[in-house]
């Protein structure tokens, strides 16, 4: 039983690493993409700049929103699975 759940725990890191990674950089390229819109739309119109920033903060929130998600659900698969306690026996975090 140990081994299995520290195969289902080094899936879970593995999974989460790589779930906020592309998180992260999918919101990068949205929050880029985003801020690439927002300039170029305050270049071509100087007095929209007020609504335009507003506008573009608030959808930077959004999009980081996503990789908050991202996070959580992974610290979710880390930390909260059926195996926990039988993982932190494992590494001597029992509490015995």
């Amino acid at each position: 039983m140990g081994a299995e759940a520290l195969q289902f725990f080094i899936a879970c890191v593995t999974a989460a690493g790589f779930g906020v990674g592309i998180a992260a950089f999918g919101c990068g390229i949205g929050q880029g993409i985003g801020v690439r819109g927002a300039v170029e739309g305050i270049a071509r119109n100087p007095e929209s700049s007020g609504k335009v920033t507003v506008t573009m903060l608030i959808g930077l929130a959004m999009i980081e929103s996503l990789c908050i998600y991202a996070l959580v659900v992974a610290l979710i698969l880390i930390y909260a699975h059926p195996q926990a306690a039988t993982i932190a026996g494992l590494f001597g975090a029992g509490g015995h």
